[in-house]
């Protein structure tokens, strides 16, 4: 198999006021209103009402809530482990299915776009990817521009130039023709975010994209999501396990509790240390530096 002729199946398909808005007040209700000035060219992302659960279980992991990130900006769900982050982000990708409310991609509902057309407009980067070892590098990112092409027509100049960036801005180049299976873990998931900017996508989710990584693999990440946004204006969404990549990476927070949004907006305002206390359930320190807040663990909290 070449690099112009990438199995359509084989891979799994991406069919994707400065004051903190606490969820007890009135404005937590509405969408989250931009923190930053941003350009009108950006894409607009909101999910609206949304309830969210999964089969077998009574009650929804997210019932009623509503999520409107800045446009051409960065914005990160945090909080601690099941409060509904990736639950959000994947019925925000239409990965799982909405018992009620809807996402809109720049006003259009993404449920009523066929694959294709959704995979041209919204990336996604599970924590589950899975390709043959003897697939090259260069077919795993080929692959993502199967949105743009029908299904027997061959790479074009267009999508060699996509591939070609997507693999400079991933640093993979020098990987290109290596087999995905010798990769180590921190060079594969690279590779695979290399594959999802190959699409093109306005707007981009990842979860838990520097989950266990090196640091050195993990600052490669977070570096290329900050050229996205600087570059390109894509509107980014990740979920992160790490505070403090969280409040040095992100323009916008989305902090997350027992399946409800607690708070929202810049680093700054979120990250208190009394919200840390009450969502993560942690003494800590918070203070301000000019990356953005630095937060020091101090203890567990108990009931």
């Amino acid at each position: 198999m070449t690099a112009d002729e990438p199995e359509a199946n084989e891979y799994p398909r991406p069919d994707g006021g400065p004051a903190v808005q606490w969820a007890d007040e009135e404005s937590a209700a509405e969408p989250d209103a931009p923190t930053t000035s941003t350009t009108t060219d950006a894409a607009t992302f909101v999910g609206e009402d949304l309830r969210i659960g999964y089969s077998g279980t009574d009650e929804p992991v997210l019932d009623d809530e509503s999520i409107r990130v800045p446009p051409g900006r960065v914005t990160a769900l945090v909080g601690p482990n099941g409060s509904g982050k990736s639950t959000l982000l994947k019925g925000l990708a239409t990965q799982l299915p909405l018992d009620t409310g809807r996402v809109l991609v720049d006003g259009e509902d993404a449920h009523t776009l066929d694959s294709k057309a959704l995979a041209r407009r919204l990336g996604l980067l599970s924590q589950e990817n899975i390709s043959p070892d003897s697939t090259s590098v260069e077919q795993l990112v080929a692959h993502g521009r199967y949105p743009h092409r029908g299904f027997f027509e061959r790479t074009s100049e267009a999508d060699r130039a996509a591939i070609d960036r997507a693999i400079e801005l991933a640093g993979v180049d020098h990987l290109r023709g290596r087999a995905v299976g010798s990769l180590s873990g921190g060079q594969r998931q690279l590779v695979w975010i290399a594959m999802v900017l190959a699409q093109e996508t306005d707007v981009l989710l990842l979860d838990e994209p520097t989950t266990f990584l090196d640091l050195h693999h993990q600052l490669e990440v977070m570096e290329i999501v900050e050229t996205l946004r600087d570059e390109s204006e894509t509107t980014v969404v990740l979920v992160l396990h790490d505070i403090e990549q969280a409040a040095r990476h992100a323009d916008h927070l989305v902090a997350l509790r027992d399946g409800s949004v607690y708070a929202r907006g810049p680093p700054a305002d979120v990250l208190t240390e009394d919200l840390l206390a009450d969502v993560f359930r942690v003494e800590t320190t918070v203070t301000e530096t000019p990356e953005g807040p630095s937060v020091t663990p101090l203890s567990p909290l108990h009931e």
